[in-house]
């Protein structure tokens, strides 16, 4: 009996040895586990802090106009009679573009013009006699002054034919044709536009605090979205001596050159203008930056041996300027930078750098469709 007890001891107390030997094994292993796990390597790509310059700059938003530029139509009403022109051609100032029809006031203009030529030669006569004294002082005078009536009315009349005639008042590109031969135009009508188109204005405004930084002759370049790629150089020609009182913004004037015409009267425009004296900066992708309302972080990497470690650390940032960041407290030139991958890091995290694709670092990065 007592045998068989301390067999059963022994047998239940190998049992819960063994149990108890299983669950500190166990904690073992899932110790060990655990710590493997709490620092494993992480794969980011880097980017090394360097100095660029900056020139510093305003943009504004502004709107193409033509130095010269008019719809072009007569003070007068009638019927097209003769077009000399075609849609789109460049003329020269004077030239004859339409005319209505005018043969009536033609005739009226040769009848008044006759009129003044006998009221000359009564004239003239008078003198003759007047000096013969075959007549009198008063009759002379009064042919005189009816000389003067009779050229007034031709002269009137044949002002009234002239605005019959629609010339180009200037030289440049005529726009396309709004009215056909034998029409009937009303006074004021617009037959086509006329656009001189080289050199051209861009038109933008600018806040009153930038009054400071910009002056008459300063060099500016002009881009449209028509031309992707291409920058239009330019300078200040005027600047308005009155700021509007609602906005506080005043408006500014540059002049192009247009020779190829590509720009035309109306076309959206952006304007960048270059101010002060370009300086250094330490940029570094905006991806390596980590924003948070305490202050921004980036990861720098140190290395000790052949062991990599991540160190986090506040910057304080600049200007941007497409996809760069200027960094002015932080970092220093040569420092080695995470650039993508810092949201999986913590210090000390052990690295592996990877740097087959990096994120973009375009000053001016072109927009992509996607």
């Amino acid at each position: 009996m007592i045998k068989r007890m301390i067999i059963m001891l022994l047998a239940v107390g190998i049992v819960l040895g063994g149990f108890f030997g299983f669950q500190v094994f166990k904690a073992g292993i899932i110790k060990h586990v655990m710590a493997s796990l709490a620092n494993p390597p992480q794969t980011v790509s880097t980017v090394t802090a360097g100095t660029q310059t900056w020139q510093s700059s305003m943009e504004a938003v502004g709107s193409l106009r033509a130095v010269n530029g008019a719809d072009l139509s007569l003070e007068v009403a009638g019927i097209v009679d003769e077009i000399h022109f075609k849609s789109g051609d460049d003329v020269t100032a004077g030239t004859v573009l339409l005319r209505l029809r005018a043969k009536d006031d033609i005739a009226k203009l040769h009848a008044l013009q006759a009129t003044a030529d006998l009221a000359q030669v009564t004239y003239d006569r008078d003198l003759k006699q007047l000096k013969a004294q075959a007549i009198s002082q008063a009759t002379v005078d009064s042919d005189n002054f009816n000389l003067k009536n009779a050229r007034d009315q031709a002269d009137q009349q044949k002002a009234m034919v002239d605005k019959k005639v629609l010339v180009a008042p200037f030289s440049g590109r005529i726009g396309i044709r709004q009215i056909d031969l034998g029409q009937y135009l009303n006074a004021g009508t617009t037959v086509v536009t006329l656009q001189a188109l080289d050199p051209i204005f861009v038109d933008f405004f600018l806040p009153q605090q930038a009054l400071v930084q910009v002056h008459l002759g300063q060099t500016l370049i002009v881009k449209v979205d028509t031309y992707p790629g291409k920058s239009f150089p330019g300078t200040i020609a005027a600047i308005n001596p009155q700021v509007d009182p609602n906005s506080r913004n005043v408006q500014v004037r540059a002049t192009l050159g247009n020779p190829d015409y590509k720009l035309l009267p109306g076309m959206y425009a952006t304007v960048n203008i270059d101010v002060g004296q370009p300086e250094p900066h330490i940029t570094l992708p905006q991806t390596a930056i980590a924003y948070a309302s305490y202050g921004s972080t980036v990861y720098l990497v140190d290395r000790n041996g052949t062991a990599q470690t991540a160190r986090q650390t506040f910057v304080t940032t600049g200007a941007t300027r497409g996809d760069q960041v200027a960094i002015l407290t932080g970092v220093k030139e040569g420092d080695i930078v995470v650039s993508s991958g810092q949201m999986k890091l913590r210090n000390g995290t052990p690295l592996l750098i990877d740097n087959k694709v990096q994120p973009t670092f375009n000053a001016a990065p072109p927009p992509t469709d996607h």
